[in-house]
């Protein structure tokens, strides 16, 4: 058998690996490259295995570093089966048709403008490129065995992190792979604890936060603090934020403040139509969160929820003071930036960075103290007050990585770190070893190993 190791080998973003054993081929995720140049300039880089011969896509979750190279994948040829659960095909649909509508967007905007230096700028894909997709999901939900072939079977069981992710237990010539997807925290504000397994032969474990601890902080009086601070200066409150998941999870937070007279009686916003359309995948699968149906109810009735860009200049341009919630989490793009084109270079403003910021991301530039930035081919002082909540990352910390793994009635052959930057994948790997004593690999990029 042999693991190619397409994505997300060194670092964090673009998930993809390819289990290839006789006569079949499954790849686990496919995910867009992020945030470094060099990074995201292998999106454009045709796969090391042709997609035609891939038999089967198995789909952890619905994030765009998981997800969003799926379109191109079938655009290359690939014609099999995607599994994955009923919220990641949903969330999945929204994030690759928003992702399709940003690049169609942009590459207009970069040639109207003349910003970029590709004449003409074109997008990775289309729209009409995420349709052709769909047709090829098949759903399955958590804790089935799902046989795809004669010995060859996989189930997935709850991983945390968002709506509808899971892990993988692959089951294949005899041996037993785990694959972890992204694991959430063990005290997530939304999502249930983390399922950890029961055995495997190899793991394949992600490493976002493996240097990390998340600080036992109050996340709710820092944002209070935040809020109340910046009200004060008559500033705004912009939170960039990953629209699944990490949106209404500072929704919720928000609500609790509302609802203990902690903040001010202003305008709260979202900003982001994606944000919302994933609140009703929220309603419609709750056994998958702890939110009752009433309590999503009275949540957003606190908010003014945006869906046009109309709406969003109109934002914009209002003088009130007002805290929005806008995507994109990483600022890599979205409407978040045209808040922070007119609010980045005042000192009366604040921005909120709630999640993992990527190598070469806008987020990541502001959280190391960047002062400039640009945007849309334009460099804009950054003034305004920057300010990092880690507590509210969708990520488990290197605790709750160690303790994903303490269920084990056996010990892996090898766990191989993915899904991580080098510091991470190294404090990690040293963890388990001292821990555990496991046989660690990191993979680089393009490796290929036989097990």
């Amino acid at each position: 058998m042999k693991i190619h190791f397409l994505g997300a080998a060194s670092t964090v973003t673009g998930s993809k690996i390819l289990v290839e054993t006789q006569g079949l081929k499954i790849l686990i995720d496919c995910g867009m490259f992020q945030g470094l140049k060099i990074l995201r300039e292998l999106n454009r880089e045709p796969l090391a295995v042709p997609p035609s011969t891939i038999d089967f896509v198995l789909l952890t979750h619905g994030h765009l570093d998981h997800c969003g190279w799926l379109p191109k994948l079938v655009a290359d040829g690939f014609n099999g089966k995607i599994f994955c659960t009923h919220p990641t095909k949903e969330i999945t649909k929204l994030i690759l048709e928003d992702s399709a509508k940003i690049q169609e967007e942009e590459a207009e905007r970069a040639n109207k403008e003349n910003f970029s230096k590709h004449n003409p700028a074109t997008p990775l894909y289309t729209v009409e490129d995420v349709e052709k997709v769909l047709p090829l999901f098949r759903v399955v939900d958590k804790d089935l065995e799902i046989k795809i072939e004669d010995n060859v079977w996989f189930k997935f069981f709850y991983a945390g992190h968002i709506l509808g992710a899971c892990s993988i237990e692959l089951h294949i010539e005899n041996k037993t792979l785990v694959f972890s997807g992204d694991i959430g925290q063990d005290d997530d504000v939304l999502m249930f604890q983390p399922e950890k397994p029961k055995a495997a032969d190899y793991i394949f474990l992600e490493s976002t936060y493996g240097n990390r601890i998340h600080p036992q902080e109050d996340t709710l009086l820092l944002l209070e603090t935040i809020i109340n601070n910046t009200y004060e200066r008559n500033g705004n409150v912009i939170i960039p934020s990953f629209a699944v998941e990490r949106v209404q999870t500072v929704m919720y937070l928000l609500w609790q403040l509302k609802k203990q007279n902690r903040i001010p009686d202003i305008k709260y916003i979202i900003d982001t139509p994606m944000g919302i359309s994933v609140l009703d995948v929220f309603r419609a699968n709750l056994k998958w969160h702890k939110l009752t149906p009433n309590e999503s109810i009275e949540m957003c009735e606190m908010f003014t929820l945006i869906t046009s860009f109309e709406d969003t200049i109109e934002a914009i341009y209002e003088e009130r003071p007002k805290v929005v919630i806008a995507a994109s989490g990483m600022i890599t793009g979205g409407r978040v930036l045209a808040y922070l084109e007119r609010y980045i270079s005042k000192p009366e403003n604040t921005v909120v960075l709630v999640g993992y910021q990527a190598e070469g991301t806008r987020g990541r530039k502001l959280l190391e103290g960047e002062k400039e930035i640009k945007m849309h081919g334009n460099y804009f002082n950054v003034e305004a007050n920057i300010v990092s909540i880690e507590g509210l990352s969708a990520h488990g910390d290197q605790i709750d990585l160690l303790h994903w793994m303490s269920d084990l009635t056996n010990t892996p052959q090898k766990v191989f770190l993915i899904h991580g930057e080098n510091l991470a994948l190294d404090a990690l790997r040293t963890k388990i070893q001292e821990k555990y004593s496991y046989n660690i690999t990191i993979p680089m990029l393009g490796q290929v190993f036989e097990i």
